[in-house]
């Protein structure tokens, strides 16, 4: 492709990014922005079972689906009490507020009901006899319809109450439009509701069917023909934002009615300073970066920060173009882009010095350097594009969040750091600005260090730690899932308590004054919340179980300016439920599973997969171990934190086994694996250590300068780059080394055998 058409690629992307930008802006989500909250009182009375939990969690589960299916990522919904439900959704203008609101509130309690035969006959005696009485078993529906003059008419039928099916038995309902364009609601029943309502439309042919939702009349065709099929539609005078919602509500209908008793405004869930904080963390780790490629690659580092800054612009760009909403763990997918953008460029970049001391013209070294870099950075890209995917369509709230800005961030660093930044390049070279590809150096000459001469070693240390994390999260109560100490409000409630106030008091002020000594709170939800309908604003915590009198007595003391003054106290229930929680394991596992499939099919040996799985676990249980050891508690983020280990720490594996495949070829299989491993391991380490070390200014910035609610995510990433970069040397690495002696030991064996 020619340079004037590369370049003009770039430049759409670009202007097309900075245009959704302006236009769409960034939805921010509740920690970071603030938004509407919602508390819904259920009516259990009308629940058919004595089980009033199992309705509660229903309706949570309900919700959520409404909830993600009317495009607002991340919300937090929990149980309040027994028969009560938070609902707080990421900022929403009243338009969109409406209809939150009616979606959530809907029951939608859908009945297929029997017309009366001679409903046309009950209509005339109504007319005509003053002592009509309606047919025992039916009431009387009305709807209004445009005839076809669109004029509007009211249709009235005498339905059976007693319904033949109900909406128990939908699988799945979704719009369509009619030959003319208009929309209606496409409906598919599960095996049994489909026997069911072929039984009922083979029994009643040329009789109507009333389709009744809420006990309002939708619609009441004929029966032409036996419907046995298992599909039906509901017709109407519908907008297509009100075939939207029906659908919605009919594939999650509710068990137990909700009615909204409250609507209140709420302030970002991290504090004004935290959320700057965070930002100024960001920005440090950033700038640290971007000051480091420049002053090492010289100007092949000033080209990777054009690629770094277009990375961020697009990324910023499609999240805006989609109305996707940012959250912290969004953050965390946006960080970990990052991170693989540098390691993108280096990964080249190193590819170049060897070319170049191979002999080769600047560029012909470029363009071999790109070509055989492209392998290694597509299996890492992949990889994490896949786990990026996995967690999107089995995971759910920040697992989803996470998973959607990490996808976004690694298809645009694959464009801007391999499509545009070879573009620079090549220009550059044609208009003989760059003559040379001068670089600094790790190392002057190859390392020659026996890494695997350890490994048995390393590999008992490693394990050692991670039981003695593990034996720490048992003992924490980390197998009574959602329950134990390690578990944080997030996955096991606590207690909420709303207090009035005389003067108001910043979130970060209270948040220091609970993290202080005395009252060891680290834990704690902060938000300032404000009536819709007008009222004084109240502060409302979220607090570890017990804890309340404690810290309402600690800020009266503290305060005693705003004169804080308990309005109520409740139980609140995990804003992670068991659901939600078991969603998040099997979409890690199901990723964990398919990069070994994958790596092992790429690589075509099952050794590089089981190593790469292996690594993988580790490190997932090193950090685990040792955030449990130093006694912290799991939350959200810190979820996000594991997910973007998992992201991460599969690049430096890929860039090893990739070595050591092309070396094996290279040598004909002369070496030993010990030998070949070694060697692979020691030409990659110049570009591990600068990988590694540009990701850990990132995290270390997030751990040093990101505030108490970022700490523990950073604590983790920090442990995590560490961990991810031993592991591809001292896990990964020997496991293929043990696969292929243990295969080696068995042939011998066989020989030994045969003789």
């Amino acid at each position: 492709m020619k340079l004037t058409w590369r370049f003009t690629i770039i430049a759409a992307v670009c202007v097309l990014a900075i245009g959704a930008y302006a236009k769409y802006g960034i939805n921010l989500g509740l920690d970071l922005k603030g938004g509407t909250s919602y508390l819904l009182k259920l009516d259990l009375s009308k629940v058919k079972t004595l089980d009033h939990a199992s309705a509660t969690r229903q309706a949570i589960d309900v919700i959520r689906k409404r909830v993600d299916r009317f495009g607002v990522a991340e919300p937090v919904i929990q149980p309040v009490g027994e028969d009560r439900i938070l609902v707080q959704l990421p900022g929403l203008e009243e338009s969109k507020r409406q209809i939150a609101r009616s979606t959530i509130e809907r029951t939608a309690y859908l009945e297929f009901r029997m017309v009366h035969p001679d409903n046309q006959r009950l209509l005339a005696e109504e007319q005509t006899d003053p002592s009509f009485q309606p047919p025992v078993g039916c009431e009387k529906l009305t709807r209004k319809e445009l005839d076809r003059e669109g004029r509007e008419v009211i249709r009235v039928y005498y339905v059976k109450k007693r319904a033949e099916l109900d909406g128990s038995y939908v699988q799945r309902a979704y719009v369509q439009f009619d030959n003319i364009g208009r929309p209606n609601v496409a409906l598919s029943f599960s095996p049994s509701g489909a026997a069911i309502f072929g039984r009922i439309t083979t029994a009643n042919v040329g009789h109507q069917l009333a389709i009744v939702l809420d006990n309002e009349l939708y619609s009441a065709p004929v029966i032409n023909e036996p419907i046995t099929g298992g599909n039906c539609q509901i017709t109407g005078d519908f907008t297509l934002q009100q075939a939207q919602e029906l659908a919605n509500v009919l594939e999650n209908p509710l068990q137990a009615p909700v009615k909204i008793v409250e609507e209140r405004g709420v302030d970002p869930s991290l504090g004004k300073d935290s959320i700057h904080s965070g930002v100024k963390a960001a920005l440090i780790g950033a700038i640290a970066v971007i000051v480091f490629m420049a002053a090492y690659y010289l100007m092949a580092g000033i080209v990777a920060n054009v690629a770094l800054v277009m990375n961020i612009l697009i990324t910023v760009g499609v999240l805006a173009l989609f109305k996707f909403t940012l959250t912290l763990p969004g953050i965390a997918g946006i960080v970990l882009s990052i991170g693989m953008a540098v390691d993108t460029n280096v990964l080249i970049y190193e590819r170049v010095r060897e070319e170049l001391a191979a002999n080769k013209p600047l560029r012909g070294a470029i363009a071999a350097a790109y070509t055989r870099a492209f392998r290694v950075i597509f299996d890492a890209h992949f990889t994490a594009i896949l786990t990026a995917f996995i967690l999107i369509f089995l995971g759910s709230g920040p697992v989803q969040g996470f998973g959607v800005t990490l996808a976004i961030g690694l298809i645009a660093n694959l464009f801007s750091g391999v499509f545009g930044t070879r573009a620079v390049f090549d220009w550059m070279v044609s208009k003989g600005w760059l003559k040379s590809f001068n670089m600094l150096h790790v190392f002057r000459r190859l390392p020659h260090i026996n890494f695997l001469g350890v490994w048995k070693v390393a590999f008992a240390v490693s394990w050692l730690i991670i039981i003695a994390g593990m034996a720490s999260f048992v003992q924490r109560g980390g197998l009574n899932v959602g329950r134990g100490a390690v578990y944080g409000i997030d996955f096991k409630g606590g207690d909420t308590a709303t207090m009035g106030f005389v003067q108001r008091v910043s979130v970060d002020d209270i948040r220091r004054s609970l993290e202080e000594e005395k009252q060891d709170v680290k834990e704690a939800y902060i938000q300032y919340e404000r009536s819709l309908g007008g009222g004084p604003e109240v502060l409302a915590l979220k607090l570890p179980e017990g804890k309340t009198d404690e810290v309402v007595k600690h800020l009266q003391e503290k305060f005693p300016e705003a004169k804080f003054k308990v309005l109520g106290t409740e139980r609140v229930g995990a804003v992670v439920g068991q659901e939600l929680l078991k969603q998040a394991l099997w979409a890690v596992a199901v990723s964990l599973l398919a990069i070994m499939v994958y790596i092992a099919f790429r690589f075509g040996e099952f050794s590089y997969g089981l190593g790469a799985l292996i690594s993988l676990i580790h490190d997932v249980l090193m950090t685990v171990g040792l955030f449990c050891l130093s006694g912290r508690s799991f939350s959200m983020p810190v979820v996000a934190a594991v997910l973007t280990l998992i992201g991460y720490s599969i690049n430096d594996t890929i860039v090893v086994f990739d070595r050591v495949r092309e070396n094996k070829k290279l040598t004909g299989g002369k070496l030993s694996y010990f030998d070949l491993i070694n060697r692979s391991v020691n030409e990659t380490l110049s570009r591990t250590i600068l990988t590694a070390g540009t990701v850990f200014l990132c995290a270390v910035s997030l751990y040093g300068f990101g505030g108490r609610v970022l700490n523990d995510f950073a604590f983790c990433f920090v442990v995590g780059v560490l961990t991810g970069t031993y592991s591809s040397i001292y896990i990964a690495s020997p496991c293929v080394l043990w696969y292929h002696r243990s295969e080696g030991n068995s042939a011998k064996k066989a020989a030994a055998i045969k003789v």
